[in-house]
Parts: C-alpha cells; structure tokens; sequence
C-alpha cells in the first residue's frame, strides 16, 4: 500500500510515524513534511505545499498513492476529500461540506443545537457594536471565538470587559485572524476541566480512540495567550468509563448520526473538544474535522493497532468489526516552541543533542528542517518531546529529561504539562 499523508506538523509526522510501522505499508509520502519525517528511514518527504490541492491530485496519480491520508484542517475546508474522489481516489477525511463542522463556528453551533447535542449558549455576529453591546449585557467571563480557521487561535476568554471589547475589534476591525475574523460567535463561560476526545468514523461506525488532553494556555498554570497546544497527555483521567459512555452516547453517535441525515459525507478523524463539570455534565466546545495537534503524539505512542489498515478500511466503509488496541502505559507530550510563539519569534535557529527515539521515548518534529545537513527550527511550534511510562508523572519525567538534553538557545517550554492528571496520582 501507498500512502501520501498532508501536512508538516507533529500531528503529521507522528501519523506517518505510526503508519510506518503497518506491513501493508510499501511507501509513505508526506507533503511537505519536515525535518522530521526527512530523517526517517522510511518516509519520503514531498514538496508540494498541503493547501496545492492540485499539486497533491497530481502525485498522488502519477505515483499510484492507494490512500491519502489529510492531517490539517485547511485543505480538508477547502475541499480536497471531494477534488481526490471525483478522480476515485482513496482520501481519509471528511468532505468539504461537512468539514463545516470546524470551519465555521457558527455552522457547528446551528448542528449542535439541531441535534440537541449539549452546547454553551451563544450568539454570532458581524456587527462589532451589536457584539459589544451583547456583552455588556451579558456580562464577564466570556468567550469570543472567529467563526472561521484561525489555526487554533482564534479563541478569547476574556475576564472583563475590556478585554472582550479588545477581542472584538482584533478580530473584526483589525481582522487579525483575516476573513476567519470577520464574524464572531460568543459563548457563555463554561466551568470545568476540559478533554480532547477523537474518534475515527467510516460514517456510520465510530472507533473511540483513547481519551487525552491538551494544554492550550502557554504559561505554567494555564495561564497566558491561548495557542495550538503546548502539550498533551493520554489517557484523560477525567475521562472515567460513565464519562466515555456519556460521550459517546450524546456527543458521538448524535453527531454521525446528524451528518448523515444532513446528507453530509464524514470519513476521517472526529475530535470533539469537550469541557466537564465537577457533576459529570459535558458540554461541546468546539469539534474539529480531524486528529488534535498536540494529542496525536501522545495517542500515537499507545496505539498498538495498524492505523494504515483503520483508515483504508474506513474509506471503504468496513470499519464495523474493527477495534483499537492500546499500550496499557500512560504517555505525554511536551511542545517545545520558538520563544515568543504565539506571537513574533526567530526561525532558523540550531537544534543540536536530540536524543535518540527508544521504545519510551520518541521527539516529533513540527516547525523543523534540515539545512546543509543541520536540524534548525522553522515555525512556532517546533518539537513535541513524548514519552511513555507506568504512570503520568514518570512519563513526564522521562520527557523533561530528554528535553534537558536538547541544545537550542532560543526554545520555550512549559514546566507543568500532566499537571491535573498527576495531582490526581499524588
């Protein structure tokens, strides 16, 4: 089997580093990839952008690629999964009409409401004065979110009124986000602790893979701008066995559900962002059309099962009698980034002393490429340490001391990722 996976982020090199592994694999192709999936025996990396659509068709023709596999949003929103089957190619994710789900806030929260899937209520606009006034009216804390893809940033809880108003003109007068901006949708703050729950789905069946969560604030103590994730965890000790029922039963399976009645295709990855109250009540907060960034690492490190055969047999919607097999270890992933990422950082900058991947411990690359032979950083996030162990804590030792080991001058990490779960072993 021939494999092309889109993308150049961690999530992408630890699915193509999964996906290795399976022996109906031949040949693994990642567009574009990154210094990464460039050092791995055996994937090609290919220089064709994620969003070239065409350029992606192309290849994947020309080299008789079985299955593409589609790891960010972008490319999925703007129709990629429709472009590959109208030429009958294979390609795992969710049709440009049901990737909505993630790239319209609004859209998302209309399904919810239709399908009576537990939500925080909400209001959109594309007035600014109109969503002031509403908050001011409602009051503070609150959540302001772009409508559109704002690469995981486009998300404000703001604490007063101040900070909401700023998050209003940002979004919409500066259009800081661009056209994802232009329209808001405001929510009531939700309490709790919140988990990243990801399914694959052939459209009818849905496997639940195990349970994680992200830390989405950049400081030690979820404090600080939010970001794309500054590290994950797996499994969600949250996540007990009434949670996972409760889960699949009002969130999962009435969203397949709804998306087929809507007429709407849905083969891929499933994440449901969920935020829990200390009375088990789940609420959605967002879902997105495909594997969470940082989360995939870590759930990659447990998963024991052949991912490449999961998702051709998804494409072909066999996926009944299939079920996922995981080490029975905890893992977690530390992001190491480009100091000042969320915002302005340096680039191109040595990364020396990685250490070598065990059977614990493996370093996913994100913002990385090689140059003249030479690892340097290329983007935000850069790398996301990850380790497995016989609980939460020693898998975060593992990973902070091989973070210790690493040479790069200008790297920012937090301190604390596994912070619920291992209050909760202590």
């Amino acid at each position: 089997m021939k494999v092309l996976i889109v993308g150049s982020g961690g999530r992408e090199h630890a699915l193509a580093w999964k996906i290795s592994q399976s022996p109906h694999v031949t040949h693994i192709f990642v567009a574009p990839g990154n210094g990464g999936t460039e050092t791995e025996n055996n994937i090609i990396n290919i220089d064709i952008k994620a969003s070239d659509i065409k350029g992606l068709l192309d290849f994947a023709k020309s080299n008789e690629v079985d299955i593409t596999i589609v790891g960010p949003e972008d490319p999925l929103v703007k129709g990629i999964t429709n472009r590959f089957e109208k030429e009958n190619l294979m390609c795992f994710g969710p049709t440009k009409e049901a990737a909505q789900l993630e790239g319209s806030k609004e859209f998302m929260k209309v399904f919810l409401e239709k399908y009576s899937i537990p939500s925080a209520e909400y209001k959109a606009f594309t007035n600014a004065k109109e969503a002031i006034d509403y908050i001011k009216k409602k009051g503070c804390p609150i959540v302001i979110k772009a409508d559109g893809l704002a690469a995981g940033k486009g998300v404000t809880i703001a604490k007063n009124i101040n900070e909401a108003i700023e998050a209003i003109h940002d979004s919409m007068n500066s259009q800081i986000f661009g056209d994802a901006g232009k329209k808001v949708v405001i929510e009531e703050f939700l309490s709790g602790e919140e988990a990243s729950f990801i399914v694959m789905t052939d459209g009818k069946t849905a496997l639940p893979f195990a349970s994680s969560q992200d830390h989405k604030a950049r400081d030690d103590g979820d404090l600080g701008p939010n970001t794309g994730g500054m590290g994950a965890y797996s499994p969600a000790p949250i996540v007990d066995k009434e949670i996972h029922e409760k889960i699949m039963n009002t969130v999962i399976y009435p969203t397949i559900a709804g998306l087929e009645k809507e007429g709407l295709k849905y083969i891929g990855f499933l994440y449901a962002g969920l935020m829990i109250d200390k009375n088990k009540n789940l609420k959605v907060l967002e879902f997105n059309c495909r594997f969470g960034d940082p989360e995939t690492q870590p759930i990659m490190m447990r998963l024991k099962s052949d991912l490449a055969q999961l998702c051709y047999d998804a494409c072909r919607q066999s996926l009944q009698n299939s079920e996922l097999e995981w080490d029975d270890r905890k893992s977690l992933g530390v992001v190491m980034a480009s100091k000042g990422y969320p915002y302005e950082y340096e680039s191109n900058q040595d990364i020396q002393n990685l250490p070598k991947s065990e059977n614990d411990l493996k370093i996913f690359h994100a913002g990385t490429k090689i140059e003249n032979g030479k690892l340097k950083s290329n983007g935000g996030r850069v790398l996301c340490v990850t380790a497995l162990g016989s609980t939460v804590h020693s898998a975060q030792e593992k990973a902070y001391n091989a973070i210790s080991k690493i040479s790069w001058k200008d790297s920012y990490f937090r301190r604390d990722i596994g912070h619920r779960a291992i209050n909760r072993e202590d």
